[in-house]
């Protein structure tokens, strides 16, 4: 039914650290993961998206036999709210000595 480079609509059903669930009709379902979301490195998928929004996404893998679509939204422009807030590497420039604070005080047990 559907193929590599089609357009789709659906409706996000939850994230985990690695993507997006999305609900496509109602035999398809698909995953857009963490990889596939921007070209800019994306730390937490919940800054982009929440749960019950609708998107359209662009297939690039088919599953027939499971009806699961792997989806990508890099590049898209009808999704704005992911594509203009976090462009190149300005998000990891900008965040960079967060996370290493962050992570340096993990280590250190604080």
């Amino acid at each position: 039914m559907y193929k590599i480079g089609d357009v789709v609509k659906g409706k996000i059903t939850g994230t985990q650290k690695y993507g997006i669930f999305v609900a496509i009709d109602n035999e398809y379902t698909g995953l857009i993961h963490i990889s596939e979301i921007s070209n800019a490195f994306v730390k937490n998928i919940e800054d982009y998206i929440s749960a019950d929004k609708k998107i359209e996404a662009k297939v690039i893998e088919v599953d027939e036999q499971n009806k699961h679509l792997k989806l990508s939204i890099k590049d898209f422009n009808s999704n704005d709210e992911f594509n203009n807030s976090k462009k190149g590497f300005k998000s990891l420039k900008n965040n960079l000595q967060h996370w290493m604070d962050e992570k340096l005080a993990e280590i250190n047990g604080k």
